[in-house]
C-alpha cells in the first residue's frame, strides 16, 4: 500500500493528482491494530540500529502550516528509545547561518551512525520559502535542486538512508485546524498571525512543492506524498514506510564478547 504514495523518480508531479483524504475500506480500527504491531517492530529495529552503529536513517518531514509534522513525530516515534533519536526543527536561519552556504546548518544535524534523525522542516525550505517570498534570485534557488540531490547522495554514500515525507493536506483541512487552534485555549499557542499571509500564498507553495517533488525525488532519497487530512491514516502510512525501510536496512546486534558464557557475577 505504501508504494502508492511514492512517485516514480523523474516523473513530473502534480499535487492535484494526489489525494489528501484517504477514503478506502481500510478503517481506523484496522489501522490502529496494525500500527501497534508496526510500532513493536519499529522499537526492535531502532534498538538494533543503535546497537549496530553502522548505519543511520534520516526522516524529513515537510508540510504546509498545520500539516501535522509535530503530530507525526509524536505518534510515530512514541515507542522508540529517545536515546537513539535526534529531532531537529529548522526555524528562520540565524545571522551566523546566513553567512554560510544554505546546507551548512543542515549538515551539522544529520544523524550519526546508529541514530534515527528527524527533520521538522529541512533544507527544502531553501527552495520553498525563499522562492515564494523572493528572498533570493531565481538563478540561486534553481541551482539548489542539484546541490540538494548531491548532498543527499553524499549522505547515502556515507551510510545514511533517507526518507522524505510531504504531508499533503487540503486547504479546507488547514482552515479547520487553524480554527481549532483558535477555539481551544490549550492550542492557541500554536497559532501565529504569520500563518495567514502564508496561507494566502497557498497556490505558490503548491507550485514550489511540485518542483521539489519532481526534481528531488530520487531512487536513493525518495519522496512520499502522504494523504494527511486524516491523522490516523497519515501516522499509519508513515510508520509503515519507516518500518519497511529499516527492515531492508536489516541492522544486526553486534556479536558479544568471547567467553561471556563462563562469566560468574560476583556477590
Amino acid at each position: 500500500m505504501s508504494h502508492h504514495y511514492h512517485p516514480d523518480p523523474g516523473k513530473e508531479v502534480r499535487l492535484k493528482d494526489y489525494i489528501t483524504r484517504f477514503e478506502g475500506d481500510f478503517d481506523k480500527d484496522e489501522a490502529a491494530a496494525e500500527e501497534a504491531e508496526l510500532e513493536e517492530r519499529l522499537a526492535n529495529l531502532q534498538e538494533r540500529l543503535y546497537a549496530e552503529s553502522k548505519q543511520s536513517l534520516l526522516v524529513v518531514l515537510q508540510a504546509m502550516d498545520a500539516g501535522g509534522k509535530d503530530g507525526t513525530i509524536k505518534h510515530v516515534f512514541d515507542a522508540v528509545n529517545p536515546q537513539g533519536v535526534r529531532i531537529t526543527s529548522f526555524k528562520v536561519p540565524t545571522a551566523e547561518e546566513l553567512v554560510h552556504d544554505f546546507l551548512w546548518r543542515i549538515h551539522q544535524h544529520t544523524p550519526p551512525k546508529g541514530y534515527i534523525g528527524i527533520f521538522n522542516r529541512s533544507h527544502y525550505e531553501d527552495v520553498l520559502v525563499v522562492r515564494v517570498n523572493d528572498l533570493v534570485s531565481k538563478s540561486v534557488w534553481k541551482a539548489r535542486y542539484d546541490h540538494i540531490n548531491n548532498f543527499e547522495r553524499l549522505l547515502v554514500d556515507s551510510g545514511t538512508r533517507i526518507l522524505k515525507f510531504f504531508l499533503h493536506i487540503s486547504k479546507d483541512e488547514q482552515k479547520e485546524r487553524f480554527q481549532d487552534r483558535l477555539d481551544r485555549p490549550d492550542k492557541r499557542w500554536k497559532f501565529s498571525m504569520g500563518d495567514l499571509p502564508v496561507r494566502e500564498k497557498w497556490d505558490d507553495y503548491m507550485e514550489a512543492y511540485e518542483d521539489v517533488l519532481t526534481r528531488c525525488n530520487t531512487e536513493y532519497a525518495p519522496w512520499y506524498i502522504i494523504p494527511a487530512d486524516r491523522k490516523w491514516y497519515r501516522n499509519y502510512i508513515v510508520t509503515k514506510v519507516i518500518v519497511e525501510t529499516l527492515e531492508a536496512m536489516n541492522p544486526q546486534f553486534p556479536p558479544a564478547e568471547e567467553g561471556l558464557d563462563k562469566v560468574v557475577i560476583p556477590d
